[in-house]
């Protein structure tokens, strides 16, 4: 395979997964009391989802102490990979809840850029032990099954594991004891739903994903979870990202009635999962190649521009939460 051809399909596949993480966020408070998603979007899933060349190249350039380890707690075994911070003393700990598309190379690379910050940083494969042969992420990629999966997940297990893993990273020798999480896509729905379960949280940061909400066909902000939530809410929402975004009003009045701390920024030009599209490694839109037909290469170069000035906007909401980001764990 050339690398004109690897590069495009690397762009293809970036913006796929962009593309399914915002339809499958659609369903994300649904799964969490009747844990179906679309079978249409399932069979899009494969390992194209969970393997990014350029993330690998940063996880196999970082100095970092990285490590995968099992955290067990009853009949379970979570899969977790966990990366330390060059510091001299004990560090606070952020718990990262991975994308729907699973434990992919991103979720890793991102774990690491956490630790490059001073934090130990652990991200559990919430599919640990759910494909047929025991795996997780991996096995369950290689048959299009990650989607299927996630959708499958019982909410208990996915407090539990992560309690679990919040335990386990607070006892650490390099810990100080406080934890933190943070979730991507379906993982920033788990985030604000962990806030629910954990009072001993320190912070909540949640990137476009949705607070609890009610069973259908109802829908509404579950105010008797969000009662629950001591710890502080930081969200992280995309301009161009009207399904989350539509739902954030809502939260905010009833975070707001309920005296919770829910703080809030949209950055303008974004698109859903600008934190993995807006990565200054990621592959840009590739550049369209004229084919003849005066409508349709009109067309493939407006959409080409479209996805330039996306890009930047991308870039800059990364960055830009970045330093949000960190500024917030600082203070922790």
């Amino acid at each position: 395979m050339n690398r004109r051809v690897r590069k495009l399909l690397t762009a293809f596949a970036g913006l796929m997964s962009v593309t399914l993480c915002f339809a499958f966020i659609a369903t994300a408070q649904e799964m969490a009391t009747h844990h179906h998603i679309e079978s249409a979007s399932d069979a899009i899933q494969g390992n194209t989802q969970q393997r990014q060349d350029w993330a690998r190249a940063r996880l196999a350039k970082s100095s970092r102490h990285q490590e995968w380890v099992d955290v067990k707690y009853g009949n379970r075994t979570v899969k977790s990979f966990v990366v330390y911070p060059e510091v001299k003393n004990k560090a606070t700990a952020v718990v990262v809840i991975h994308e729907i598309f699973g434990m992919s190379d991103w979720v890793q690379a991102l774990t690491d850029e956490l630790a490059e910050a001073g934090y130990i940083a652990i991200a559990p494969d919430l599919l640990s032990g759910m494909a047929p042969n025991g795996g997780g992420t991996d096995e369950l990629a290689a048959s299009n099954g990650v989607g299927q999966a996630i959708g499958k997940l019982p909410p208990d297990q996915i407090t539990a594991d992560l309690n679990a893993v919040a335990d386990y990273v607070s006892k650490l020798p390099a810990a100080n004891g406080k934890v933190a999480v943070a979730g991507f896509c379906w993982g920033g729905s788990q985030s604000f739903r962990f806030a629910t379960n954990r009072p001993t949280l320190k912070a909540a940061f949640v990137f476009y994903g949705s607070a609890p909400a009610t069973a259908p066909p109802d829908s509404k902000v579950d105010k008797a979870a969000l009662e629950k939530i001591k710890a502080p809410v930081y969200g992280f929402y995309a301009g161009n990202d009207a399904r989350i975004g539509a739902t954030v009003p809502a939260t905010t009045d009833a975070m707001k009635e309920l005296k919770k701390t829910y703080d809030i920024v949209t950055y303008d030009g974004a698109g859903h999962g600008f934190m993995r599209a807006g990565e200054p490694n990621a592959p840009e839109p590739p550049a369209p190649v004229a084919k003849g037909d005066e409508a349709a290469d009109k067309k493939a170069a407006d959409d080409y521009q479209k996805a330039l000035v996306g890009r930047k906007a991308n870039l800059k909401a990364r960055d830009d939460a970045w330093v949000r980001w960190k500024a917030i764990l600082a203070k922790l």
